[in-house]
């Protein structure tokens, strides 16, 4: 999986590329983990990401309890395999998704 950051002011966009398993999780925690501090609007860019596994998940949901407390945090660009994910786990009703 790639991790490609783009930040402007207090405001991250993190685009994946591949597939977030169980071997890619920890890299997108730890790079969350790193950055996060003073964001108050994070963007995940999904458009590239073609599989996301329930490790995948876990950190979509410990980003999402951290900007609960310092801001707002979307979803973009998720196809259908991905939204199919989150509809089927209730993801879909606890993410912004746009």
């Amino acid at each position: 999986m790639t991790i490609n950051k783009t930040q402007e002011g207090t405001a991250l966009t993190v685009a994946l590329e591949g597939r977030l398993d169980t071997t890619t999780a920890p890299d997108l925690e730890l790079e969350l983990r790193e950055n996060l501090e003073g964001i108050t609007e994070l963007v995940l860019d999904l458009t590239s990401l073609e599989y996301m596994s329930s490790a995948g998940l876990r950190v979509l949901l410990s980003a999402q309890k951290t900007m609960n407390k310092q801001g707002s945090m979307v979803i973009r660009g998720a196809n259908d395999v991905i939204m199919d994910i989150f509809e089927v786990t209730g993801f879909s009703e606890i993410l912004t998704i746009e």
